[in-house]
């Protein structure tokens, strides 16, 4: 079997596994990151009704400028500072984490922990 499939079926798996036991309402809302080579995103999303909170990615023309490469730890520390100040103007203090197929790892531990550090509750 092609091994870029087999990757894409652990991914999934994952995924779904992490998935299934997450679910974001509207007092502890959702907070899933997306992580590609180049970039991370997080967003803060209520299941319930199907609404993004908060959302902060390395896309952003007011982040860019000062990272450099969307694709490092110091982005994403960056990105989970602005996020959580992001939620916490949104009225949100409290989360669930949703790291998707991601390890906890690396750029998406360094985003939790900013969050943590910025005054988000997980």
């Amino acid at each position: 079997m092609d091994h870029s499939r087999t990757i894409l079926r652990q991914r999934q798996r994952r995924r779904f596994r992490v998935r299934r036991a997450i679910h974001g309402t509207a007092e502890r809302p959702r907070l899933t990151v997306f992580r590609s080579h180049k970039h991370i995103a997080a967003q803060v999303i209520d299941d319930s009704t199907g609404r993004t909170l908060a959302a902060a990615s390395t896309h952003e023309k007011s982040l860019r400028g000062g990272l450099g490469f969307g694709g490092n730890k110091q982005a994403a520390e960056a990105i989970g500072r602005t996020l959580a100040e992001r939620a916490k103007a949104a009225g949100v203090s409290k989360v669930c984490f949703d790291r998707g197929s991601f390890r906890y790892h690396g750029r998406v531990a360094a985003l939790a922990d900013a969050a943590r550090a910025a005054g988000l509750e997980f």
